[in-house]
């Protein structure tokens, strides 16, 4: 990650907290993540070339850090499929947000072709993260999409992820074909009831 500065930015119009909050999320055995204050995350804005009104800077953080939680308690289920998930480290990440993933591309696919059951606005942001496993060394590419849905009766934003393991090894394609398996069953087992019978529709 820059680093960014905890400098007010040109033509700033209002004082932004510079304070930092310490992520749930392993660097290595010695520190967790920290994420950008209030103040580093507008200067990232800025040096993006993003208008953001500086009033709502703060919400956008504590948005940004509660998806970034929830997309590790996603990547910690995968590895629990390895017995890995007390142990593992983000080493480093990269956001590509100008850069749609394969999946992201054929879910947006089937939602101009089935609006009514899939997605047809494309993920607003996406980060690729490398998780390390310590007992092997072994280094493992995670894929978030980030996607906005439908807010809240009262209107606050919901919004949903998407974290799966690279299709780029053997284990992660072994682990997609597994879980989407899993998937399968469960849905046909969930429309077929408890007496073995198909629900009605």
């Amino acid at each position: 990650m820059p680093k960014l500065s905890q400098a007010p930015a040109p033509h700033q119009g209002m004082s932004l907290p510079t304070n930092r909050t310490e992520s749930s999320i392993p660097r290595d055995d010695a520190g967790r993540w920290e994420y950008p204050s209030p103040q580093q995350f507008y200067n990232a804005l800025v040096r993006k070339g993003w208008e953001t009104p500086e009033e709502h800077v703060e919400t956008m953080v504590e948005i940004h850090n509660f998806l970034n939680e929830e997309a590790w308690e996603e990547v910690k289920k995968w590895e629990r499929r390895h017995g890995q998930a007390d142990d593992i480290h983000l080493t480093r990440f990269k956001g590509r947000p100008g850069e749609m993933s394969p999946k992201a591309r054929l879910l947006l696919f089937a939602g101009w072709l089935f609006p009514s059951r899939f997605n047809s606005e494309p993920p607003f942001d996406r980060h690729d993260w490398i998780v390390r496993r310590p007992k092997t060394g072994e280094e493992v590419r995670y894929v978030i999409d980030y996607y906005s849905a439908p807010p809240e009766p009262d209107g606050s934003p919901v919004f949903s992820l998407d974290v799966r393991p690279a299709l780029d090894s053997f284990g992660s394609v072994t682990d997609r074909i597994s879980v989407a398996t899993e998937e399968v069953w469960s849905s046909f087992r969930n429309d077929q009831g408890p007496s073995g019978k198909e629900r009605p529709a």
